[in-house]
């Protein structure tokens, strides 16, 4: 079969198409021919910790979508023929072992490419959300870059749920499309200086929740931003910076929470615990398609360089998306 491999080192990022033998599945796994993976940002950078040690070979993807072709001796939930979608190492091939206890059945109403775009961005966002954010009807988001593929995920759910939600962007195309999915604020800029207009908007109550997908550039004025007992979600840097000030006045005092999402830590347990609620709460709407999986871009296998180009130009608007070989 065939799969990507990467090499990260400090000077350069190397993508590798190697034949390699078909996986099997261990008592717990599903084997699955792979029908599309999306791509995540964080596998692609040397500071998430997600490759590895500088200079090694890996099997790179992280989630996708496809049939199961044959199940370990412990599995009951699926069987060969299944369609499935979930998190698994080395999605980026022609067939991947996924955990059982980290499938999910797909919904009909899905395509591969939707389908595939699921695992990663939405439980994500039912952590940042729900899990964590503790989320109420009636409660203000607010998303920094909002047109990645967490923060459209996490806009969609969190409208799902019967909160406003107020979206950054430097792109005032990338709002305008991003309206249609229901945002409800949309604030243009690229610095961070949106804090007045949070609070103007809110009538000076701030936001409830913060989705930071850009990093310490923003953390302080998010901080400016939020109301009173506000939940601050971390889930990336890609502004490169990692430190911040933090005022702990407005801490205190506003009874504030500050929490990170990483699964770098986690093991697989504690990443599936949250599997069958998301299933429960979230998989319904995804099903009924009050939230459809916002695809910006599907790319041959080939061109996973273009893809990987296209995702960190910024240029997207949601997921890009790696269709699989067909079937021979």
């Amino acid at each position: 079969m065939q799969s990507y491999w990467m090499q990260m080192s400090d000077e350069a990022t190397v993508l590798e198409i190697r034949d390699t033998a078909v996986p099997q599945p261990g008592a717990n796994q599903l084997l699955v021919r792979m029908r599309a993976a999306s791509l995540n940002r964080g596998e692609f950078v040397s500071g998430h910790g997600l490759h590895g040690q500088a200079g090694s070979w890996k099997a790179i993807g992280g989630e996708g979508a496809g049939e199961v072709v044959a199940v370990g001796a412990e599995v009951t939930r699926f069987r060969a023929g299944d369609r499935v979608m979930g998190r698994c190492a080395g999605a980026f091939a022609e067939y991947a072992l996924m955990e059982d206890i980290e499938a999910m059945a797909m919904p009909a109403s899905l395509s591969w490419e939707e389908a595939a775009s699921v695992a990663l961005t939405f439980l994500v966002s039912y952590d940042m959300l729900v899990l964590q954010g503790r989320l109420r009807a009636g409660d203000w988001v607010l998303i920094n870059g909002v047109s990645s593929g967490v923060g459209v995920a996490s806009l969609q759910l969190a409208k799902a749920l019967g909160a406003k939600v107020i979206g950054t962007s430097g792109s005032a195309d990338k709002l305008a499309l991003l309206q249609s999915l229901g945002l409800d604020v949309a604030i243009c800029t690229r610095t961070p200086d949106f804090a007045v207009a949070v609070l103007e908007v809110t009538q000076d109550h701030g936001a409830d929740i913060v989705i930071n997908t850009v990093g310490g550039t923003v953390f302080a004025e998010n901080i400016r931003a939020m109301a009173f007992e506000g939940r601050l979600a971390t889930v990336g840097y890609v502004d490169g910076v990692v430190k911040a000030e933090l005022d702990l006045a407005a801490l205190h005092a506003k009874r504030l929470a500050v929490f990170g999402v990483s699964n770098k830590l986690r093991s697989k347990a504690q990443r599936a615990a949250a599997l069958p609620a998301f299933v429960a709460d979230v998989l319904p709407h995804i099903a009924a398609g009050r939230i459809k999986p916002h695809v910006d871009r599907v790319f041959d296998f080939a061109r996973l360089q273009e893809a990987k180009d296209r995702m960190e130009a910024g240029g997207h608007v949601g997921k890009i998306v790696l269709r699989m070989p067909p079937a021979g």
